[in-house]
């Protein structure tokens, strides 16, 4: 049994030799790039002036080689110590929020290197520096934990990377501070100041509240020294008011003898009933008979 020879035209041969052969060439002919990224041409070492943002880019020099730079928004974040006027050093966790700029990687590529080299080279060395010179214009390393003083270094912080750092291609966002720890020794000085205003506090509050007892026990002192002297007002005024009344029975009595008359009537009625009395008038006419009294003395 003879088998079948299977032929291959040399068109088609030839086609997938071109294909092979320029195929890779065609795939160096397009350019894709990712969101956030900004890609760099160079050609045989020379950096090309023209960049390629996100997207598919066609047709291209397939003989250019690309480095990518990501100029996404990202964090670095230093601890620093940072000397203040008064000699001590504070460690300060400072946060720098920036980005690449995606017109200048060219210039950042030729003049510094990667992304990383950028970092390295310029954001972190600006940023200690910056720090520590502002830290200089503190007074004291407690100032540091003043909301005033945080926003005052912010911002000086800040002012200062963004003119550095501009014509480097670095963009400069934000400056946070987010952590402060002063010297062992500074910290050990405010625990006992703050333990000693504490004291001072309490002692305040005791003494405001022995003031308060105090002023309620002379506001009590007042209020009964106030109602004895309303009570002895009163008795005087009642004292008064019986002396007042005597007299002026009295001074009607003395224009009354008629009055005066029934009084000793009366006492004369009562002596009367004395069985052992005996009574005598003298000047019966007059208009108040005088009684004289025998009494003890035996019959004769």
């Amino acid at each position: 049994m003879s088998k079948k020879e299977v032929q291959i035209s040399p068109t088609l041969i030839g086609f997938i030799v071109l294909l092979v052969l320029v195929g890779p060439l065609l795939l160096r002919c397009v350019k894709t790039v990712d969101p956030g990224y900004v890609s760099v041409a160079t050609f045989f070492g020379e950096v090309q002036k023209e960049t390629y943002g996100p997207g598919l880019h066609f047709p291209v020099n397939p003989l250019l080689s690309f480095t990518e730079f990501d100029v996404r928004n990202k964090e670095h974040k230093e601890r620093i110590g940072v000397p203040s006027q008064d000699q001590l050093t504070t460690e300060i966790d400072v946060s720098v929020k920036y980005h690449i700029d995606g017109a200048m990687v060219g210039r950042i590529l030729e003049e510094t290197g990667l992304a990383e080299q950028v970092l390295s080279v310029h954001i972190t060395p600006a940023v200690r520096s910056i720090v520590r010179e502002q830290g200089k214009s503190i007074a004291r390393a407690e100032d540091f934990f003043q909301e005033q003083t945080q926003e005052q270094l912010q911002g000086g912080v800040l002012t200062q990377l963004m003119d550095s750092l501009s014509d480097k291609g670095v963009v400069v966002e934000q400056v946070l501070i987010r952590d402060i720890d002063l010297p062992r020794n500074l910290i050990q000085q405010i625990e006992r100041k703050k333990e000693a205003e504490q004291e001072v506090e309490r002692q305040k509050a005791e003494l405001e509240k022995f003031r308060t007892q105090q002023e309620q026990k002379v506001a009590e002192a007042e209020a009964k020294l106030d109602a004895a002297e309303k009570e002895a007002q009163t008795i005087r005024l009642l004292a008064e008011a019986k002396a007042f009344e005597i007299e002026t029975l009295t001074a009607a009595l003395a224009n009354a003898p008629g009055y005066i008359q029934l009084q000793a009537l009366e006492a004369l009625q009562a002596i009367s009933q004395d069985p052992a009395a005996k009574l005598y008038f003298m000047n019966g006419d007059a208009p108040m008979p005088l009684p004289l009294m025998n009494m003890g003395l035996g019959d004769k």
